[in-house]
């Protein structure tokens, strides 16, 4: 679908990341296995519950393949780069595979379903591949592998939330953890992949996701993402057997709440939502609760209402600027931020004009900006021509990285010599000498230690006196 050139939606840091397994862990396990994640932040999480799964079926982890009696890459179809990735990591396992004969390669995640046969049958690179909504059968598949069987299992649910299942957090910072409130989308984005992949939308048991979030913040974390496609159409219905049935429905709106209800020191993000179902209801919420962070991530795509109703976003531009406006009317200050395709078939220089305008008239804090490419098996491969060359492509998407590196560094200036709480995660990634935290916008802001005496995880206040289009650079109040 997408090829990007800068400020990636996926955090490239992370893509491939193996799995590490639990400091001082006293067990001692008689098979490892072996976890590689690429693409977005609902694979990271899924493979923190496939981590529980096998962990509870005896395999311990290893960040060290060649000790692997199971190595598993968790995939991702939204981009090109990702699958090529992944084929190059395969004929990389399938090398270690001829050294030792027992070792099983699978894959995980989006890729499983479009190209099983190929990865399966065709290239012969892997034994078992396994869907998002099939994780439960991991064990069972395994022991097929076992006993030479290819074992295949990407059957998408209309029911698997995985609410039951409580991820091992490998990776964690232990400051900030990642929640899932929902699987799937109904949204039939034209360049989306992802109903393919992940199958239609279904909202997690709300209790469950209630506990999960108060268990984190028990263990120490002070900060939570709810995690879904879009996070906005979250709906459930309680039954007589759940826990406060009698409440009625849960929304997005009531389910927000509810996390930040559990404690005033835990904070609360979200990621995605999609403009046309974020309501006022989420925005009162979020302007109510002092930890909630004051930041919405709202993907607008394009700014030309053509291209809009090409890609099936239900919105026309007009909508979009009147949806910032009622943010910024209701959350006064509120980070905003969006995603970004340049090149989209059919796209006209007034298109990407559109698109620069609506960047100016939004003042986006930061974007996902991407070019557009082709992905086997959505709407658009099949209804239109990819017509746009390259180069143009190329060219408009710089213009729209340049737009964006002029706004996100005006929107730092504006917060020179301002007093932000932050929640501090770690040390900075240039010096053990600096913190690392983030504001209630999510912006990233670095400041000495001196000798204050913090700790990752604490709230401190900083004041900003300098900064880069990307970092705020602050002092210790």
């Amino acid at each position: 679908m997408l090829d990007v050139l800068t400020q990636k939606v996926h955090d490239e840091s992370r893509q491939g990341e193996a799995y590490a397994p639990f400091i001082n862990d006293p067990a001692q396990y008689q098979k490892k296995f072996y976890i590689e994640s690429y693409g977005c932040q609902m694979n990271f999480s899924d493979s923190e519950i496939v981590a529980s799964i096998l962990y509870n079926t005896g395999f311990g982890a290893t960040r060290n393949a060649e000790e692997a009696d199971l190595v598993l890459l968790n995939t991702c179809s939204i981009r090109e780069k990702a699958e090529q990735t992944v084929r190059k990591r395969l004929t990389e396992f399938r090398k270690i595979k001829s050294a030792k004969p027992g070792l099983l390669v699978g894959v995980l995640g989006c890729m499983a379903e479009r190209i099983k046969s190929k990865l399966l049958e065709e290239e012969q690179l892997v034994d078992i591949v396994v869907g998002p909504d099939a994780y439960r059968s991991l064990p069972g598949l395994i022991e097929e592998a076992e006993g030479g069987q290819k074992a295949v299992n990407v059957l998408l649910s209309r029911e698997e939330t995985y609410a039951d299942i409580s991820p091992v957090r490998l990776n964690s910072n232990g400051v900030s953890g990642f929640v899932s409130i929902m699987r799937g989308c109904n949204n039939m984005c034209t360049f989306c992949v992802v109903p393919f992949t992940r199958g239609r939308e279904r909202s997690r048991n709300a209790f469950s996701i209630i506990k999960e979030c108060r268990d984190l913040f028990d263990r120490g974390y002070k900060e939570v993402t709810l995690l879904g496609q879009n996070v906005d159409s979250y709906y459930f219905t309680p039954e007589a057997t759940d826990n406060n049935a009698g409440n009625g429905a849960v929304t997005f709106a009531s389910l927000l709440e509810m996390v930040a209800q559990i404690s005033p020191l835990l904070r609360v993000r979200f990621s995605t939502s999609h403009p046309k179902d974020i309501t006022d209801d989420v925005l009162y919420v979020i302007k109510k609760y002092e930890n909630i962070c004051k930041y919405i991530h709202l993907p607008v795509q394009s700014g030309s209402t053509r291209i809009l109703q090409m890609m099936n976003r239900t919105y026309t531009r007009e909508w979009y600027m009147a949806k910032i406006d009622r943010i910024r009317e209701i959350i006064p200050g509120c980070g905003i931020s969006s995603d970004i395709i340049a090149g989209f078939c059919t796209e006209t220089e007034e298109d990407h004009r559109d698109t620069l305008s609506l960047m100016e008239y939004s003042g986006y804090d930061l974007s996902y900006m991407f070019f557009y490419s082709e992905r086997p098996g959505t709407l658009a491969q099949r209804r239109y021509k990819d017509d746009i060359p390259e180069t143009v492509k190329k060219r408009r998407l710089q213009e729209i990285v340049d737009l964006q590196n002029r706004l996100s560094r005006q929107s730092n200036e504006k917060d020179l010599g301002k007093i932000f709480e932050v929640l501090i995660e770690g040390n900075s990634k240039k010096s053990d000498q600096d913190w690392m935290g983030r504001t209630s916008q999510n912006k990233v802001i670095v400041f000495s230690k001196k000798s204050a005496g913090c700790n990752k995880g604490d709230y401190v206040k900083v004041k900003v006196t300098d900064c880069t289009k990307a970092t705020l650079l602050g002092e210790l109040l």
